[in-house]
């Protein structure tokens, strides 16, 4: 087995991938009408119906794959607590938007609801990929750590005053230390390019690719037609 011998740092080589992507999601209808306040209250719904109810709980089973699959013990422990903080995220999802339903004339959360199809396809894949190597696991899970500071960041920064959606968009941001977290995910990322083998290092990268596609399907799916 060969090793990768590039002196890049893999996130780098991730983020030049993940530019585009990143862009095109920044200016989806579904975050700019967030951003504007015209967003339909039906979508925002379906959003926290669907991340809430589907590709939360399936990040985190993948979450935990990988912290046993991990090989070392930091790692291991960053998968672990992470697996905590995605299903205290999404209680607390809920919770919020429970708590903004008088305020912003919002729709009720259906109990149980159907995932959406790119929501079951982007929930699959968290599973397949974690059970396939752990490269495969770390380049699926990335982009939805990475993304939702990306996008978090973006709505705080650029929210258009007076937007209905403000106090949504201040509750959903996960909080300045989240960014390290990112940070965390990022130095795994880079740690396991220096040592990994380029088959692997390839793989990483496919898999990520394939994940911030699957982010732009479900901000899409989310905003419905």
């Amino acid at each position: 087995m060969t090793t990768e011998t590039t002196d890049t740092p893999l996130h780098k080589e991730l983020l030049e991938l993940a530019a585009p992507v990143r862009d095109s999601v920044l200016r989806h209808r579904f975050w700019t009408g967030l951003r504007e306040g015209g967003l339909p209250a039906t979508a925002l719904a379906r959003f926290v119906e669907q991340d809430s109810g589907h590709l939360l709980p399936a990040y985190a089973r993948a979450l935990a794959r990988c912290a046993a699959a991990a090989p070392e013990d930091g790692d291991a422990q960053l998968f672990g607590q992470s697996v905590v903080g995605t299903l205290e995220a999404r209680d607390g999802l809920r919770a919020a938007y429970r708590q903004l339903i008088p305020e912003l004339d919002l729709p009720l959360l259906a109990g149980n609801t159907e995932a959406l199809p790119a929501t079951a396809a982007h929930a699959f894949f968290f599973g397949a990929a974690s059970a396939t190597s752990y490269a495969a696991g770390v380049g699926a899970l990335l982009p939805m750590v990475w993304f939702n500071a990306e996008v978090s960041d973006h709505l705080r920064d650029h929210v258009v005053p007076d937007s209905r959606y403000t106090q949504w968009i201040t509750v959903y941001h996960p909080g300045d230390g989240y960014r390290y977290a990112v940070q965390a995910f990022l130095d795994l990322t880079d740690r396991f390019g220096e040592t990994c083998s380029a088959r692997d290092r390839q793989v990483l990268k496919d898999h990520f690719a394939q994940g911030i596609r699957y982010e732009l399907a479900f901000a899409e799916c989310c905003a419905g037609g």
